[in-house]
């Protein structure tokens, strides 16, 4: 199938005879997928809040060698499973359970995709002189383009672009540090536990967020790819390209602490002597690639609450129907929200992270530790089957993931008791991973069955099968 034809599927199973490519194309992806400038903006953020840039580039390493773990084990599911990753969540919490987290994914996604569309848009505007609200509008509908041919079209995108843009980065990450006062501004002056601790968990943070939709970019590999293979092309990706990049926006902003203001790229592209417009051009494609993904994911997490609440059909209409809906919903946010960008995307990806941390633990906990891999895909769309209604075992132990996060926050919006105590040294989401996993996995051995629903028969079944899920297959792996 070419890589232009628009993808026919959705949150549906993958049957085994469409299941294409190799683990290493995930290397590709997230490799690409993090060569742009929001994980720059996003590195910038640790030295912009007082940070030394040595202690920076060490704290955001720490949190990228972390972060990406959780990251990269959720990139194993898709094989596995052969659904999107949202779908998957529905067998700790419950089919209707399930809505809660989801909720919280689509803002995610709204935000990431509103801060990605100022980038792109002051990429557009540079190289056009255009207005900046029209750039953005009009880098979006390209996204949403390529968000509707779907998986194999940004699979291959991805792909060209960790070339195109690894080289460009390559060149102009030269150029920063020759072409600026690099020497004045690699000293360890600046240095407190409390503002090493917020770059740690931004970097940590900046892979956690990748967790709710790491398997629908995995979910079309084939079956008996193996758990570590698409973990290590997935970690190995995601972490070179992000810390390369953060590392690019800590020393810019060492550099020049301006850099960034209002979400611009002029200053990275400044960077170059010569070819202004093809470096412009290079940076926006990455953009709109990784973009590609936000809106991807956002429609995925729409379509799955949507058919929690009520029967939904998905046809190729309705799928780009949805894309367009929510891309619009997310770029009004951006169009709004641009200006003090650098603040608005700190406070932004600290608060998502409070919420998604108690569930990507309480996810991986029961895939690789409780349920070891095993499960009903066909039930998952069962309202009354055995991941049916609202699993308070899971339910409980994101919310206490969540209760005890609180006092340790450390944010613009709030500090917690013991975050002040701490002198401002933000350790909540160490707690959420290991509270809200820890306690899942107590609650799930001492109460492995809720009665009301049994549980489904073991096996394969062929698409078909069941007459209430006829394209999903029932998978131990």
């Amino acid at each position: 199938m070419s890589v232009i034809n628009p993808e026919q599927r959705s949150i549906e199973f993958v049957p085994l005879s469409e299941r294409h490519g190799r683990a290493r194309n995930l290397f590709t992806l997230w490799f690409g997928a993090n060569l742009q400038v929001t994980a720059i903006a996003a590195g910038a953020i640790s030295v912009a809040i007082g940070l030394s840039l040595p202690w920076a580039l060490l704290a955001s390493l720490i949190g990228m060698l972390i972060g990406a773990v959780f990251m990269a084990l959720h990139s194993a599911q898709g094989p596995l499973l052969g659904i999107p990753q949202m779908i998957q969540s529905r067998a700790q919490f419950g089919f209707y359970g399930a809505v809660l987290p989801l909720l919280l994914v689509v803002l995610m996604y709204m935000g990431y995709f509103a801060t990605t569309a100022v980038q792109g848009g002051a990429a557009f505007a540079s190289l056009t002189g255009m207005q900046a609200n029209w750039s953005i509008v009009i880098v979006v509908a390209i996204t949403v383009l390529l968000t509707i041919v779907g998986y194999r079209l940004m699979h291959a995108a991805e792909k060209w672009l960790s070339v195109l843009s690894g080289l460009t980065f390559l060149y102009l990450s030269y150029r920063l540090v020759t072409g600026n006062h690099f020497g004045t501004a690699w000293n360890t002056s600046h240095f407190t536990w409390p503002l090493f601790l917020a770059a740690v968990a931004i970097a940590a943070t900046w892979q956690l967020t990748y967790a709710p939709y790491v398997a629908d970019y995995s979910r079309y590999l084939p079956a008996n790819t193996s758990v570590r293979t698409s973990f290590w092309y997935t970690y190995l990706g995601t972490v070179l390209a992000s810390m390369w990049m953060f590392a690019f926006g800590a020393t810019a902003t060492a550099v020049a602490s301006d850099a960034f203001d209002g979400g611009s790229v002029d200053f990275i592209v400044n960077q170059a002597a010569v070819a202004h417009p093809l470096f412009f051009l290079i940076i926006l494609a990455g953009v709109i690639g990784v973009n590609a993904l936000n809106l991807y994911g956002m429609f995925m997490s729409t379509t799955t609450t949507l058919n929690s609440l009520f029967k939904l059909r998905v046809s190729p209409i309705t799928r780009s129907l949805l894309i367009v809906v929510v891309a619009a919903i997310a770029t009004s946010i951006g169009v709004v929200g641009r200006n003090d960008f650098l603040t608005n995307f700190s406070n932004f990806i600290l608060l998502i992270a409070y919420f998604l941390i108690p569930w990507t633990a309480i996810n991986l906990a029961d895939f690789y530790l409780i349920r070891k891999e095993k499960y009903s895909v066909s039930a998952m769309f069962e309202p009354a089957g055995e991941y049916g209604g609202v699993d308070w075992r899971a339910m409980i132990a994101y919310l206490v993931g969540i209760v005890i996060e609180i006092p340790f926050i450390a944010s613009d919006f709030y500090t917690g008791p013991i975050a002040k105590a701490l002198g401002g040294a933000d350790v909540s989401w160490i707690l959420g991973i290991f509270v809200a996993g820890g306690l899942y996995v107590a609650l799930m051995r001492k109460f492995p069955v809720r009665r009301k629903y049994p549980a489904a028969e073991p096996g394969i079944s062929e698409p078909g099968d069941d007459p209430h899920a006829p394209n999903q297959e029932s998978v131990p792996a």
